[in-house]
């Protein structure tokens, strides 16, 4: 069973926006045992729409297209496909209900061309939009490859593939096999020292495989089972995880394709019911928002402090006029003074302390990306750690704070 994806829309194509439909359509339906061989991507035209989906139906058993499903002229998508199949476009009475209650409940009126969002291929199955107004459709065709039509809006997509489409798909297809997954995320460690330490495993991969994905700051390793029941696939990825954490799990943080470093730290923290502070300069405040983009996180953080003047870490922090005049902020000492000081103050378990040079120009003969970390626990003395970064000034700060995160979810990891 193979099925092809098909992004619409020239905005995709010109870049303004990223086409995010696809990843989700592929990895849910090698959840249901269906392989995806084919992505394309074809802006808001009716030929070139034509041409791309005859090629996917020539070589695909099945074609799920996302975009154009909406009331302007450039939604071409559901007319397209309808000339192709060579049916007319017929209303969904319960999707036009729909349309009709948002104009009412909003006080606007509706245009004629928002009928067109309850329209759908005839002999097709209409997809209920939960979140949006334009109707799906799956067309079943004993001929040819099958046709999905989804909205482009990733919150209309997204659950309407998940709850209305993908059903329908494992129904239609009687699926015996499935496919397992899971995403083993690491930080510090690169992509070609990740797939060193297993490249016999990646060069002898059968069942399962191991794919290797270098992101931004990081790494992921996607495994991927085969297995005539999900019960079975799932062992095999707890015993290949076992094979690849015995070498490089001191590296690993997390599982997920939405997990971040900041989340797991955040969650450890709530978990151990342990607070956590901070004190920065060269990152500005980046550390304290990023943990405020974790939900829950204020049960662990009461707050924190920026500090990048000199003036600042000493009326805020209090930290002596002659540390900083002997040793300089871009030090150990300062680093430790940092952390200690910003813990005391709200008297929190943990404190990290960012000071450095972010670049482009040196500081105190320091040059960008020299950086120190430092690190209060309750009741142990502060720690310092000294790290180099390369990049721009925003990849420096970012590294910093990536790095620091890291440094305590280590700490957190060794508590006994």
């Amino acid at each position: 069973m193979q099925a092809e994806v098909i992004a619409v829309g020239t905005e995709i194509l010109l870049g303004q926006i990223v086409d995010t439909n696809s990843a989700f359509i592929a990895r849910g339906l090698a959840d249901a045992g269906i392989e995806v061989y084919y992505h394309s991507l074809v802006g808001d035209n009716a030929d070139r729409l034509t041409t791309v989906v005859n090629q996917a139906r020539s070589r695909s058993d099945l074609v799920v297209i996302s975009g154009g499903l909406g009331p302007t002229k450039d939604d071409l998508t559901k007319q397209t496909v309808a000339h192709l199949l060579g049916v007319k476009l017929i209303e969904d009475a319960a999707a036009m209900k729909k349309i009709q209650q948002h104009f009412e409940i909003t006080g606007r009126e509706m245009t004629p061309n928002n009928r067109l969002q309850a329209l759908y291929p005839d002999g097709s199955l209409p997809l209920k939009n939960e979140t949006g107004m334009a109707v799906g459709a799956f067309y079943r065709d004993p001929d040819a490859a099958d046709i999905m039509l989804l909205p482009g809006p990733p919150s209309e997509a997204e659950p309407m593939f998940e709850h209305q489409a993908l059903p329908q798909i494992i129904a239609a297809y009687h699926r015996h096999e499935f496919l397992v997954s899971k995403v083993l995320r690491f930080f510090g460690i690169g992509e070609s020292k990740l797939v060193t330490e297993l490249s016999d495993l990646i060069d002898h991969q059968t069942n399962p495989t191991i794919a290797p994905y270098a992101k931004v700051n990081e790494v992921t390793l996607r495994i991927t089972a085969r297995a005539t029941e999900k019960a079975v696939g799932e062992q095999l990825l707890r015993d290949m995880t076992t094979t690849i954490m015995a070498r490089v799990g001191d590296y690993f943080y997390g599982f997920g394709d939405d997990n971040s470093l900041a989340q797991v730290v955040v969650n450890e923290l709530i978990d151990r019911k342990l607070t956590i502070t901070a004190a920065e300069s060269l990152t500005a405040g980046k550390f304290q928002s990023t943990l405020g983009d974790v939900p829950g996180v204020s049960a662990v953080f009461p707050g924190g402090f920026v500090t990048y003047a000199n003036d600042a870490k000493r009326d805020l922090l209090g930290i002596p006029q002659e540390v900083i005049d002997a040793q300089g902020v871009v030090s150990e000492a300062t680093a430790k003074e940092m952390a200690e000081r910003s813990r005391t103050k709200l008297n929190t378990d943990f404190a990290l302390s960012f000071t450095g040079v972010a670049g482009p120009d040196s500081l105190e003969n320091q040059p960008a990306g020299t950086v120190w970390l430092g690190l209060a626990q309750r009741g142990k003395a502060p720690m310092a750690k000294l790290v180099h970064f390369t990049g721009n000034r925003a990849k420096i700060r970012e590294r910093s704070v990536l790095a620091g995160l890291d440094w305590l979810r280590r700490v957190l990891r060794d508590l006994k």
